[in-house]
């Protein structure tokens, strides 16, 4: 594990998202995926949250025959993430190791997203966001990962590959239920990532009648 410093020096933003971080008009990450703007160059990313660190959890080697011969290339999968509420995973492919490495954590950048952290279990009285703020479920391939807010202290009670995942994103607490052919690892990680997604575009539930009535009462 490493901190991944891109060099952007001398970087010239192509889109119009990159020209506002770089004239300081769009000054965190938040504000960049609220923006409703694609997020095209992972320079950006570098930008906004300088110091990610990136985790290597998969590399395999891919053969494909083709007319010339035999061609094989390495696959790799890559999570980045601040340790602070933000992740990006992704795949990559070259035919060198470092190539498909460094290809991974540039596509994973562009994959950036907030996590919604919080203390959702009900066990819990914390008010420190160490956890999810609610269950989620993601599935890849034939895997499904659960992930599950617990209370401060039980730490992340997960696979190595799903807690390489939740931790970048800066979760602390979690159970998590994985089913399927959890052996795969690229399903694996990807499942987490896409749980971890699921929760960042679910919403809040609004409160039924009966506790909107008996707020109201209390109210009063």
């Amino acid at each position: 594990m490493s901190g991944n410093n891109y060099n952007d020096d001398g970087w010239e933003p192509v889109t119009r998202l990159g020209r506002k971080v770089q004239e300081g008009e769009i000054d965190t990450m938040e504000a960049a995926l609220n923006s409703g703007l694609p997020l095209k160059e992972p320079e950006i990313v570098d930008q906004l949250l300088p110091g990610l660190d990136d985790e290597v959890l998969d590399i395999n080697m891919v053969q494909r025959m083709t007319d010339s011969g035999r061609r094989v290339k390495f696959r790799c999968v890559v999570v980045v993430g601040n340790r602070d509420g933000y992740v990006g995973y992704a795949e990559g492919r070259d035919d060198q190791v470092g190539s498909a490495i460094q290809k991974a954590i540039g596509i994973a950048k562009l994959n950036m997203l907030k996590v919604p952290r919080g203390s959702g279990s009900w066990e819990d009285r914390s008010e420190r966001p160490h956890s999810l703020s609610r269950r989620t479920t993601g599935k890849a391939g034939s895997v499904e990962v659960e992930v599950i807010p617990a209370p401060e202290g039980l730490g992340l009670a997960a696979s190595d590959t799903v807690r390489h995942v939740l931790e970048l994103a800066g979760l602390e607490n979690a159970w998590t239920k994985s089913h399927g052919n959890t052996r795969t690892t690229v399903n694996l990680a990807k499942a987490t990532f896409n749980a971890l997604e699921n929760a960042s575009q679910s919403r809040q539930p609004a409160p039924r009648t009966s506790d909107r009535d008996e707020a109201e009462v209390a109210d009063q």
